[in-house]
């Protein structure tokens, strides 16, 4: 084990597309029993990732938390959302964090009628 604090990161790819989705809403809560907490909130760059961890080294903690990808909006500015009210629009992630130490990496592939997420490197 190493004492090296851990991280958390995203990586939003639009597979409609084959493409990075860029300037897609993020929102990070911290989830205690019903309370839910803005951790942070940020946008995707040009390589569909934040600038920066979401969770940063000096925020990282162990716990629940929920990433909530705004997929709607960045599908209506991309051209892809078709007839409202949209198939994905919020689309939450829970998940939880349990090693301190380690880099915790969450990444989304985006489309309008499908995501799949996994726990990446």
């Amino acid at each position: 084990m190493t004492d090296k604090p851990g991280f958390l990161t995203t990586h939003v790819l639009d597979t409609a597309r084959g493409i990075p989705a860029e300037n897609l809403h993020i929102v990070l809560y911290k989830i205690d029993g019903a309370m839910k907490t803005v951790v942070a909130a940020k946008h995707t760059n040009e390589d569909g990732r934040t600038d920066g961890p979401i969770l940063p080294v000096e925020a990282f903690r162990t716990g629940l938390y929920e990433l909530v990808f705004h997929a709607g909006d960045y599908l209506r500015e991309t051209g892809q959302a078709g007839e409202e009210p949209l198939f994905l629009d919020e689309i939450p992630i829970r998940f939880g964090i349990n090693d301190a130490t380690s880099h915790y990496h969450v990444p989304l592939l985006l489309s309008p009628f499908g995501y799949s997420t996994y726990r990446g490197s």
